[in-house]
């Protein structure tokens, strides 16, 4: 684990290699799983604030979920905030390309400026998975076999995941911790890596 303030870092962040590849997965992230996709806290305001400017970018069926459900729940066995399901399968703010690819309704109504905030910062982080304690905060890899064609890809083009996910990690933490964080990978390489 490598220390940057309160933050306890993985080095598997450094390590492991990872590009999204929704061509071949076509985001299963957001389908796949048990429960829909962790919230802060704070973000629970922004998707009760925001939901009527998104509905538009909405499948049915994710509107139907979120009307019943609220646009935020939590998860049964241990009371995390998550976003709600579509019937157990899909997030309710997912929609589908034509392709059948999964894209984020949140997302897609923040490209086209409908709302100022772009998606939770758990599906902009992941593969980090962030877990706060009294202390200190951890970052980790998660390792999910749904991406494992992010990891081939992420091989290929040698691109590491702290790199791949800069804007998400600046997005929540700031470019200062961005640049420690880079400064500490680049001499964690020297002495492990390969």
């Amino acid at each position: 684990m490598i220390q940057i303030d309160d933050k306890l870092i993985s080095e598997e962040i450094f390590s492991e290699e990872f590009v999204c590849n929704l061509t071949k997965c076509k985001g299963a992230c957001c389908v796949e799983g048990d429960v829909g996709a962790p919230l802060d806290k704070n973000e629970l305001e922004i998707l009760d604030g925001i939901f009527d400017k998104i509905k538009p970018y909405l499948t049915q069926e994710g509107i139907k979920a979120l009307e019943e459900q609220g646009t935020w729940t939590t998860d049964p066995h241990d009371g995390m905030y998550v976003t709600p399901m579509v019937e157990d399968r899909e997030c309710a703010y997912v929609t589908f390309d034509e392709k059948g690819i999964t894209k984020c309704g949140i997302e897609k109504a923040y490209e086209d400026g409908a709302v100022d905030w772009q998606k939770p910062i758990s599906c902009h982080l992941y593969p980090i998975r962030i877990t706060e304690y009294s202390a200190f905060t951890a970052l980790n890899y998660h390792e999910w076999n749904v991406c494992s064609d992010a990891c081939t890809l992420g091989k290929e083009l040698q691109v590491p995941v702290y790199k791949f996910l800069k804007t998400p990690l600046i997005r929540k933490y700031g470019e200062e911790f961005y640049s420690v964080l880079s400064g500490a990978a680049d001499e964690w390489k020297k002495e492990y890596g390969s």
